[in-house]
């Protein structure tokens, strides 16, 4: 029995970034990858140039500056967005 799912994440079109934060972002894009990167490898899966989930290839297993921009550009995605809920929500982030 499917049920529907309807993804409800909270609006933060409205948030403005300041450039610190802008450049924080693109830290936390190349740790996002990392942590994905070696978790997949603590899980037993290598670099392989197609996925094959069977053997545990995954071709997104390389250094974050190998990636297609593309690529990269998720991993930016979901650290703006992270960033921007983080504001959103009321919260301060400041450099000591």
């Amino acid at each position: 029995m499917k049920k529907h799912y309807t993804p409800q994440p909270i609006d933060t079109s409205q948030v403005e970034l300041p450039a610190e934060l802008m450049a924080l972002a693109e830290d936390i894009a190349h740790n996002v990858h990392e942590v994905w990167a070696k978790g997949r490898m603590d899980e037993g899966w290598s670099y392989g140039p197609q996925r094959d989930d069977e053997q545990r290839l995954h071709p997104g297993l390389v250094p974050y500056e190998e990636l297609t921009e593309a690529e990269r550009d998720y991993d930016r995605r979901t650290a703006m967005q992270t960033l921007r809920l983080i504001t959103q929500l009321g919260f301060k982030i400041s450099k000591e």
